[in-house]
């Protein structure tokens, strides 16, 4: 089936709610019309809340993990890249033979051309995760979000990378997310398992909440900056090595992105110097 078609099949949950909503107050209103605001209450507050929640695709279809009977699990990377940790991640990754895929923001890749081009050629892959990664992006303007997205995978593109694949700062999708990403043919890739660690502002036990929850056909996610206390950049790498040893020895396989869901994350546009 064609992309094209696949497109024009997903039905929202936005829109199948709004259709349910709709139908309960109109028979409602033949019992009591003032119950009729019942359906209408519950149609504002879960378009309200489900952006909110990375593995729920409302808006737009969202891919948060992979096949469970895989018996295996992706590592995705946000924020980065960074001159400090990056490379110590690469390096740990290298050690254990783990590919990864790395969400960079646009202003990070500019400031760390070479940085980019090593984790390519390393083998692993780009994903776009906005320009400047603001917390509050899905609340602004469609013009807003697709500069945000579109000047980052024009910044990747000056070193022949086309990330195919978007994830929203925090992981919080909006109404506006899926047309920006038809446009662009991207898609939406989140998480399903993460230590809620702050973007590394709270590195404490991270591994122990990784592999206390993780599952096969996981996308686990972590970050590769900076801990806000630098004193913790050891412990932290160690906390790292922690899930990567962990992992094996709950006896999943570590897999790219691309083979977890089976769909491809990312292009060169040449050969990558």
């Amino acid at each position: 089936m064609s992309k094209q078609k696949e497109k024009h099949l997903f039905l929202s949950p936005f829109i199948k709610l709004e259709i349910i909503c709709f139908l309960a107050a109109f028979c409602l209103f033949f019992v009591n019309a003032k119950l009729c605001v019942l359906p209408l209450v519950c149609f504002l507050s879960v378009s309200f809340a489900a952006p909110f929640f990375p593995t729920f695709g409302y808006y737009l279809p969202i891919i948060s993990r992979g096949n469970p009977n895989t018996n295996a699990i992706s590592l995705t990377f946000d924020d980065g890249p960074d001159s400090v940790t990056t490379p110590e991640v690469l390096r740990l990754l290298e050690k254990y033979k783990v590919k990864a895929t790395f969400f960079v923001t646009g202003s990070s890749a500019a400031q760390h051309p070479l940085l980019i081009k090593e984790i390519v050629r390393s083998g692993h892959t780009i994903g776009n995760h906005s320009y400047n990664h603001d917390l509050f992006l899905m609340l602004r303007s469609k013009k807003i979000l697709n500069r945000e997205i579109e000047s980052t995978q024009e910044k990747l593109s000056t070193l022949d990378i086309c990330p195919l694949v978007f994830r929203p700062p925090v992981g919080i999708t909006s109404p506006r997310l899926k047309k920006v990403l038809e446009k662009l043919g991207m898609i939406c890739v989140n998480f399903s398992c993460r230590a809620v660690d702050g973007g590394n502002r709270r590195v404490k036990n991270i591994s122990q909440k990784i592999l206390k929850k993780v599952q096969p056909g996981d996308i686990v996610m972590l970050h590769d900056t900076c801990p806000k206390n630098m004193d913790l950049l050891p412990y932290w790498l160690t906390e790292l090595e922690l899930i990567l040893t962990g992992i094996r020895e709950k006896r999943l396989e570590i897999l790219p992105l691309s083979e977890l869901i089976n769909k491809p994350v990312m292009q060169l546009n040449s050969q990558t110097q």
